[in-house]
């Protein structure tokens, strides 16, 4: 029996087709997402569901798709859909992410000259009658300095753009290397550097605990005077409220702005003013960009279905049938180390080696190479997968190395990934054991032998007597419960590693107090999702 998918957004014929030409049985109800009674009804009918945002994959309907084995999102944003509902189902969840890179770019250039120009309100103005010419005094956009908050996909492209048209490009990432900045043309700085020489600002990062509220009111104060703000990411980089109070006192000189904190936006501090610019989430509105993730969106669902090829899954590796039960493990070890590394790195990284000792040599190592890309960078990019994240390394300019090797050691096969940054290199290493589970086994070329917890605090010290003592006083005067330890050190006096295991998170005030101690060099949160 063919597969049967569930169209139920607008999706062009063209895409439907494909379906069809493929070997797959298509139901088109372009406006059932919106009837979310009628959906739950007779999802459990279909293979897969192919959609655009209108339609909500919820837990409630995901519970009611009993067949369903893949949800297939026609762009980058699945904000629609319950992974952690679809993923304890089994079904996988694709989007395409990189089908609106282009046109999200242009919006946001489009944005800049309309602020500049004020074009919008010189519109209402002249069709209401009137000649105002005086009034509409803009300022022209060659020469003036351009800050690129997120140099990435969507970000690297702007900068590209605004270089074209002669501004002066500057560029806060913590990923972009400096060799690619220079490849791009663009001046890698700091964020404090770019608020203060920026001209015009562009947001293009996603939307993280680290990002939330980056242009908030405090460096808003930092920004230049006469400044104009653009974002096209997501609603909640840029304080709304702060930003509206800037531009009536005059320190910024308008803004332009296509998402908002609350969407569906109806209201916002920045509706009415003169100096603003609002776009009801447009960056991805063209029709060659609908196009071409509704094709690609169609091809993947039905390489799928029909082949059992996963490709931009956001919650499953790009793996084979055949491959996935031995593979599976090894790549949420992948995961874990990367994620290890990713949230105890602060420098931007320049290199990145991976070593396959032993069994895992003979692997699929593109896929475990994925896996821990993803955790490496999922710290900085909450929304990176297996397919975005290498993508997103090689465009910021990180050189990456694969060794391959035959078993050296007491383990059949092991992973160690090692980061260089300008100031050191950090190198952590780990296994799978018989009961399926991921260990760590090195951590900067220390010895040990570690599980994975949910929530744990890494530290990193000079081997002195009283360490252990002081760390349980620390975090117990805290209210902090220590469930389990591991510790390492490399000699007596030398360099050491503990890892405590935690019942929840650990405030920031608290790690502050660990590294208060002299022989703490390093005290840092770490979580993991543990299965």
């Amino acid at each position: 029996m063919a597969p049967r998918v569930l169209v139920s957004d607008e999706l062009s014929e063209t895409a439907v087709q494909i379906f069809r030409d493929r070997g797959v049985e298509v139901d088109f109800q372009p406006k059932l997402g919106k009837d979310k009674d009628k959906l739950a009804e007779i999802i459990g009918n279909y293979d897969g569901l192919a959609i655009r945002s209108a339609t909500k994959a919820t837990e409630k309907l995901i519970a009611a798709a009993t067949n369903l084995k893949v949800i297939g999102r026609a762009g980058i944003g699945v904000d629609n859909v319950d992974i952690p509902a679809a993923s304890k189902r089994g079904i996988i969840v694709m989007n395409t992410p990189f089908g609106n890179s282009i046109t999200t770019a242009e919006h946001a250039i489009a944005l800049m000259f309309a602020v500049a120009r004020q074009l919008p309100q010189a519109d209402a103005s002249t069709q209401a009658g009137k000649w105002e010419k005086s009034k509409f005094m803009g300022v022209e956009i060659t020469g003036k300095t351009l800050g690129v908050i997120g140099a990435g996909n969507i970000g690297g492209i702007v900068c590209k753009k605004a270089i074209g048209i002669g501004m002066h490009v500057i560029a806060y990432d913590p990923f972009l290397s400096a060799e690619r900045a220079l490849d791009m043309g663009v001046e890698k700085v700091e964020l404090d550097d770019l608020l203060a020489r920026a001209d015009f600002i562009t947001l293009h990062v996603p939307m993280t605990d680290k990002t939330r509220g980056i242009l908030g009111k405090e460096n808003l104060a930092k920004t230049k005077k006469g400044v104009r703000i653009i974002n096209c990411a997501r609603g909640g980089l840029v304080d709304e409220a702060a930003l509206a109070e800037a531009i009536k006192s005059g320190h910024v000189a308008g803004a332009g702005f296509d998402v908002f904190e609350v969407e569906p936006a109806t209201q916002s501090p920045l509706f009415g003013l003169d100096n603003v610019v609002c776009t009801p989430h447009l960056g991805a509105s063209t029709t060659e960009a609908q196009e071409n993730v509704a094709l690609q969106v169609a091809e993947q669902m039905s390489d799928y279905l029909v082949k059992g090829a996963v490709s931009n899954a956001i919650n499953m590796p790009s793996i084979t049938a055949e491959e996935a039960p031995i593979l599976k493990p090894f790549i949420r070890l992948a995961d874990v180390l990367g994620a290890f590394v990713g949230q105890v790195t602060e420098d931007p990284i320049k290199e990145i080696e991976i070593l396959f000792d032993g069994a895992t040599a003979g692997m699929n190592t593109k896929a475990l190479t994925s896996a821990l890309l993803a955790g490496l960078i999922r710290n900085q990019v909450a929304d990176a997968n297996m397919v975005s994240a290498p993508i997103m390394i090689k465009e910021k300019g990180i050189v990456l190395s694969e060794v391959k090797r035959d078993k050296t050691g007491v383990y059949d096969g092991y992973i160690k990934l090692t980061v260089t940054t300008d100031k050191q290199s950090r190198s952590v290493a780990g296994t799978v054991f018989s009961d399926g589970k991921p260990r760590f086994i090195q951590i900067k070329g220390i010895n040990m032998d570690a599980d994975v917890g949910a929530n744990m605090v890494y530290i990193s010290n000079t081997d002195v007597p009283g360490m252990i003592g002081f760390m349980g006083t620390t975090l117990g005067d805290a209210g902090v419960n220590i469930a389990n330890f591991h510790l390492g050190r490399e000699k007596d006096g030398g360099d050491a590693i503990a890892l405590l295991y935690v019942d929840g998170p650990v405030s920031n005030d608290v790690l502050a107090r660990l590294t208060a101690n002299p022989a703490i060099r390093q005290a840092r949160q770490l979580v993991f999702n543990v299965e």
